[in-house]
Parts: structure tokens; C-alpha cells; sequence
């Protein structure tokens, strides 16, 4: 899936759809973040570029990215590509574990905005809180600093369950604007989404429609509702996500799977229906365990 030289010199050459224009969320420190985006991981390349600006020509403008993808370069080419105005775009990216302190978070933006060749990020995010190296609440610090300098304008943590995001507002007063957190159906997080909701902190969902396999979009449960609104499980799944108030993050290199994503904002979904599909829940048990595992 590589670009064509005419592809990358003239953008409107990409496959589009009519671009909705996805409702948005203001932060509590005052950034408007899209309630639907484009997840890159774990897309490489030449492969990132075109998945990224046929995304924006899709109507997308909430795109994430992390230190761990070793794409963001590859997502800035895709953004210059796509011809769109950096500042019609919400762009996030996460830094990695040798960076948690106050001077380390700095040294992670000089990186990621180099790759990405662009001069501020909309929201940067602590990846994964890794607390075997106990340093995440400086790395929140950090954050807060560059937020109050103006070179990112929102920031966040990903992975963070309630024990760490109390303790980082316990110790430094700080509140993030975004949690982001593996997050669907099968799995709701309701003892995250309560200690979001009761600091303002905006739930972000990473996989938001089931991990790798296709386990929760086959889910017969959902069939009847999308055949009765005449949309797909997927979108289904992804309404669900919007009207809950979560940011969902989907991840797709097909030009129609994005178009599919991105379609969910001509219906609504029924109390009963919302209420069938968070009854899908199954609990924590297969989510990757943020007290073991990080980068």
C-alpha cells in the first residue's frame, strides 16, 4: 500500500468519502479533542502515510501516535500529504519509559515533534505508568511544565488505572485531560470511567472495538441491532463509545473501513440498545495488565 508520486504530490488523488464532521469534546484545559479518531499502531511507512491522509480525506482530524509505533515520522509525511492545515488537526503522540521525569518528558517532545516535523502537540500522553520504576508521577510533572509553556496544549496518561491517576493527583494537584485506556464492549472499565468522570478527565478507548480478532464484532447480539438501523456491528460498537462519552480511537488502513469508523454520526442508539451492548461486558481479565507490563 504505497504511494504513488502522483499520489504524494497531489492529495486530492486519495479515495474519499463525504467527511462528516465528528462532534468534539472540550478539555479541562481547554483543547476541543474530536470523540472519534484514527489509531496508527502498528502501521509502518509508506503504509502510514497513505492510511493517515486518506484518513484526513475521510474527515478524520483526531490522529494518535506514539514514541513505541516508530511511525510518527511517517504520520507527519501523511499530514503534510493530506494538504489539510496542521492546525485543523488534533494530534497526539506517547512517550516511553526512559523518559519519566520533568527533564525527560522535555527530551521525549524534542524527538516526537522532530519526527513528526511539526512544532507543538495537542496532547501528549505518559504511554504506559510502569511502576516497577516508581517515576511516572514526575512524568506527569514534566508534562504540566511544557503544557503551562505552551508547547503541547493538552496533556494526558495512558493505561493508568485508579491507584495510579490517584496518586498523581494526590501528589502533585495535577489533573490530566485524557486517561486513555483499552476500552470496549467486552470490556467497560467502570472503576476507571468513575474516577475520570469524577475529576472532569476526558476516557479515551484504545482498541475500541475488541483486540486483533473479530470476537466481538461476530457478537449476535449486536446483529439485531444493526440490521434494525441498517448499520454495521462495528459502527454499532463505535456509536456506543460516543454516546458513553469516550473518545474512541479505531484503527484501519482500508479506505472503506474508515469510511465504515467514521459513519457513526446519523443515528443513535436506543437506552435498551445502550444498555444490551455494555451487557456485553466480560471484565478485566483479558486486558493487558498495566502493573506488569509497559515501554
Amino acid at each position: 500500500m504505497s504511494l504513488t508520486p502522483d499520489e504524494a504530490a497531489h492529495p486530492d488523488s486519495l479515495p474519499t468519502v463525504p467527511a462528516p464532521t465528528p462532534p468534539t469534546r472540550k478539555l479541562l484545559h481547554g483543547a476541543e479533542i474530536p470523540m472519534l479518531g484514527l489509531g496508527t499502531a502498528p502501521v509502518l511507512g509508506e503504509e502510514v502515510v497513505r492510511q493517515v491522509a486518506t484518513a484526513v480525506a475521510a474527515g478524520y482530524r483526531l490522529i494518535d501516535t506514539a514514541e513505541a509505533y516508530e511511525n510518527e515520522e511517517g504520520v507527519g509525511e501523511g499530514l503534510r500529504v493530506s494538504g489539510v492545515d496542521r492546525s485543523a488537526i488534533f494530534l497526539t503522540s506517547k512517550f516511553n519509559r526512559q523518559w519519566h521525569g520533568v527533564d525527560g518528558v522535555r527530551r521525549a517532545l524534542e524527538g516526537s515533534l522532530e519526527r513528526l516535523g511539526t512544532d507543538y502537540l495537542d496532547l501528549f500522553l505518559v504511554h504506559w505508568p510502569n511502576p516497577d520504576q516508581d517515576r511516572y508521577v514526575d512524568a506527569v510533572r514534566g508534562l504540566e511544565a511544557l503544557r503551562e509553556e505552551g508547547l503541547v496544549h493538552a496533556i494526558g496518561v495512558s493505561n493508568f488505572k485508579p491507584a495510579h491517576l490517584q496518586r498523581v493527583v494526590d501528589e502533585t494537584g495535577i489533573i490530566p485531560d485524557v486517561n486513555q485506556v483499552q476500552l470496549s464492549p467486552y470490556s467497560t472499565r467502570p472503576d476507571v470511567r468513575e474516577i475520570d468522570d469524577m475529576y472532569g478527565i476526558a476516557t479515551e478507548s484504545w482498541s475500541p472495538i475488541g483486540a486483533s480478532s473479530t470476537e466481538l464484532r461476530e457478537d449476535p447480539s449486536l446483529s439485531g441491532i444493526a440490521e434494525r438501523l441498517n448499520k454495521t456491528p462495528t459502527q454499532v460498537i463505535l456509536r456506543w463509545h460516543v454516546q458513553m462519552g469516550l473518545i474512541a480511537i479505531p484503527k484501519s488502513t482500508s479506505p472503506a473501513h474508515l469510511a465504515e469508523n467514521i459513519g457513526v454520526f446519523d443515528f443513535e442508539l436506543t437506552p435498551d440498545e445502550m444498555d444490551a451492548v455494555s451487557a456485553l461486558d466480560r471484565g478485566d481479565a483479558d486486558l493487558t495488565d498495566s502493573d506488569e507490563f509497559g515501554h
